[in-house]
């Protein structure tokens, strides 16, 4: 309903009781005939509800600002700076002093010292705050001939802003600005948002920010009740985006070839430990101070946040590798002194080596023909290999690693081929002769394990990361806004 319809009453009463004392001729005269005939700015107007008796109901407050600028939106204080130019409006029918048409001016403009009665606004999330006084006190009060007033200031603020960092670099946040009375109740003030544009932004305003992008801002009421009585309040949400490109460039893809720098010691010739050990313990340490960097301009909340989870995964990626390291030189050395030792023994029964087999003090029998193709490439089953030689005037009889002694003095060396096979052996067999096992054994080398354990980690590291990353984009890039307070 109109609100001026409301006031036409007022300002025939208004009007009538000035008769007599003289039309003004100036702003000066009007404004000091308005505030020098017993108007108290310390009391509040009434209403503009006729129909209430005594108070005429509670003062509305029309708000709407523009939103200047925001910055410094600070991750570890969980705070930002924004700076608008606020307004309100309402109507004090004391303060009217025309009729729509007459020969007085639209309005009046009040200077610093002539006070009239305000609204006492303050915004409930504020830390700190003032006013802009170069070079003049930027502040516009504006009497109507309605009575209608409207007080325009520009301000800065720094206002508390919780985040919610679960998906930090990923997130999506919501900042308030909440608008509310002091003192004064929804019996006495009530605000309202301004039907046409309630919030404006400056231009240039959605891409200006430094690391976030404003994605959208609307209105909402949060009137709240406490033991004083309710009081009406205005809400603005600021729904910001953080700029995932800079942490892009400055973390993932750096951490990125941080893990497949590391994975070059598995090409590396286990020998050469210097230069494995230098490349898992440098890129294991310049990921630590990169993740270090990141978390100092973190607060230190309880939850795991999703760059956690991106660091904790390439620090273990790279520790495995530096693991695998130790681990291939642990069963090289070992595989080594077994081997050593093995040929250093005088009453050694079998030698093996990649061109033969030495058989030391013992008569070869039955061993004319070399192996054949098939039984190199598994093929076909390796035959049981018995072996008969003295020692200390005992024959020793090792059938497949079994020792027996007799008291044959003859000493050689018998092949026989299998003929009991129990059934998981032969399944094992059938495993084994599938095209895809017998080039993965030959490309392992299953004589090695130092080796084999490096081409395994060839492909497993690489494939694990990739199924890490597959399942982090998915869950992370999934963000939801979460709901204001």
């Amino acid at each position: 309903m109109n609100r001026r319809f409301y006031l036409l009453p007022l300002l025939f009463i208004l009007l009538w009781a000035g008769e007599g004392e003289g039309d003004a001729s100036s702003d000066t005269e009007i404004i000091k005939k308005l505030l020098g005939k017993g108007y108290d700015w310390r009391v509040r107007p009434p209403g503009i509800n006729l129909t209430i008796p005594g108070t005429h109901g509670a003062v509305i407050v029309t708000v709407n600002m523009l939103i200047r600028s925001i910055s410094k939106i600070d991750d570890v204080n969980m705070e930002y700076s924004v700076q608008l130019t606020f307004r309100e409006e309402w109507v004090d029918g004391r303060l009217a002093y025309g009729l729509p048409g007459d020969d007085t001016p639209p309005f009046l403009i009040l200077t610093a010292g002539q006070q009239i009665w305000m609204p006492d606004s303050f915004f409930q999330n504020e830390k700190q705050a003032h006013k802009h006084d170069i070079d003049k006190p930027n502040v516009l009060i504006r009497i109507h001939r309605d009575g209608l007033i409207l007080y325009s200031v520009r301000i800065s603020m720094v206002l508390s802003c919780p985040m919610h960092l679960q998906y930090y670099p990923m997130d999506v946040q919501t900042c308030l600005i909440d608008l509310a009375s002091y003192a004064y109740t929804t019996n006495d003030i009530e605000y309202q948002w301004k039907k046409d544009k309630p919030v404006q932004l400056k231009n240039g305003l959605h891409s200006s920010l430094p690391s976030f992008q404003l994605n959208n801002v609307y209105t909402d009421l949060c009137t709240s009740k406490t033991n004083t009585g309710t009081y009406s309040c205005l809400r603005t949400i600021l729904e910001l985006r953080r700029q995932f490109s800079y942490y892009l460039l400055q973390l993932y893809i750096p951490s990125t070839m941080l893990v497949i720098v590391s994975w070059v010691s598995f090409w590396l010739d286990r020998g050469a430990v210097p230069a494995r050990v230098t490349l898992g313990v440098t890129t294991l340490l310049t990921m630590t101070t990169q993740a270090s960097g990141i978390n100092a301009k973190l607060p230190p909340v309880s939850y795991t946040k999703a760059i956690d989870v991106w660091i904790g995964a390439c620090l273990t990626f790279i520790f495995g590798a530096l693991l695998e390291f130790a681990w291939v030189t642990y069963i090289s050395s070992r595989s080594f002194y077994k081997r050593k030792k093995i040929c250093s023994s005088r009453n050694s029964l079998l030698v093996e080596t990649r061109q033969a087999l030495i058989i030391p003090n013992t008569v070869v029998a039955n061993f004319t023909e070399q192996p054949t193709d098939e039984v190199e490439m598994g093929l076909t089953d390796a035959p049981d290999v018995w072996v008969r030689h003295q020692n200390n005037g005992k024959t020793v009889t090792e059938v497949n690693g079994l020792l027996n002694h007799t008291n044959d003095g003859s000493g050689e060396l018998i092949i026989i081929d299998s003929k009991h096979k129990n059934r998981r052996y032969v399944l094992w067999n059938n495993f084994k002769n599938l095209r895809l096992v017998r080039w993965a054994r030959r490309r392992l080398d299953v004589d090695d394990n130092a080796k084999r354990a490096d081409l395994i980690s060839r492909v497993m590291f690489p494939t694990l990361f990739l199924i890490f990353n597959f399942i982090y984009w998915t869950k992370y890039s999934q963000y939801h806004v979460p709901a204001a307070i």
